[in-house]
């Protein structure tokens, strides 16, 4: 068994002990295991968080195969917050995993305390449970970051940090932006892309809302989500970006 900081050495040269251990004390909460939170999830525990909660309600299908670090076919069928705990944990032994095989909704709010947590990845797909979450983070000190559409875009390199009412083009901003002004929520840290999304070919053929994605937008959205939280947790200005 290697030790914590074999596994760590190389993040311990860039941030130093005292970082390190500031990461270590830190607990997170990634609500969605998807494409974008199963990345989020593997970079905050690969860069030494020791506390994670993972929140998702739904099991690993065949779909998620095409982008879902999580998704293999000896995964299939399995729940995604067990799935996704068991190879954080082969990661990193020495990680606290907290498991919540939920919905995040109003019947299931209380089941989490926000409190708990220093930081908060909303990787959430339904705009309501993002609704939600925003409206109870408001009333704590933690910080909450907020992913918006991944889905029918090509260019990872599109991805942009804002405040909602900065935002633009994206469709689940609009919606989000006018959901957080009725709800009276002053701000909100998000993650969007200003590419126009694509319309895919399935929504095309049968008029269905099947939403597209690739291999490379939804993890990237993940790992710079993961960067921001831990750029955060350590106190280090995030760099400056303003959407194009």
């Amino acid at each position: 068994m290697t030790s914590l900081h074999e596994r760590f050495t190389r993040s311990i040269a860039l941030i130093g002990e005292e970082g390190f251990e500031k990461l270590q004390k830190a607990r997170v909460a990634v609500f969605g295991i998807g494409g974008v939170g199963a990345a989020c999830a593997e970079a905050l525990a690969r860069s030494g968080v020791g506390t994670l909660a993972l929140i998702d309600h739904d099991t690993v299908s065949p779909s998620n195969l095409n982008r879902q670090l999580i998704a293999l076919h000896s995964t299939l069928g399995q729940e995604k917050t067990a799935v996704c705990a068991q190879r954080l944990k082969d990661i990193n032994p020495d990680i606290k995993i907290l498991e919540y095989p939920m919905f995040y909704e109003e019947d299931t709010q209380n089941a989490i305390d926000l409190n708990q947590f220093d930081a908060v990845a909303d990787c959430i797909d339904t705009l309501s449970s993002k609704l939600l979450l925003a409206k109870n983070a408001m009333n704590t000190d933690t910080y909450l970051l907020c992913c918006l559409g991944a889905g029918n875009r090509m260019d990872p390199g599109r991805l942009r940090f804002a405040d909602i009412y900065c935002t633009s083009v994206c469709p689940l901003a609009k919606r989000m932006r006018k959901a957080c002004r009725e709800q009276a929520i002053p701000a909100l840290r998000v993650l969007f892309s200003n590419e126009e999304p694509i319309k895919s070919v399935t929504e095309a053929a049968n008029g269905r809302h099947a939403p597209g994605s690739m291999a490379f937008v939804p993890p990237v959205a993940g790992m710079m989500m993961a960067g921001d939280i831990i750029r955060h947790l350590l106190k280090t200005p995030p760099p400056g970006q303003a959407p194009r």
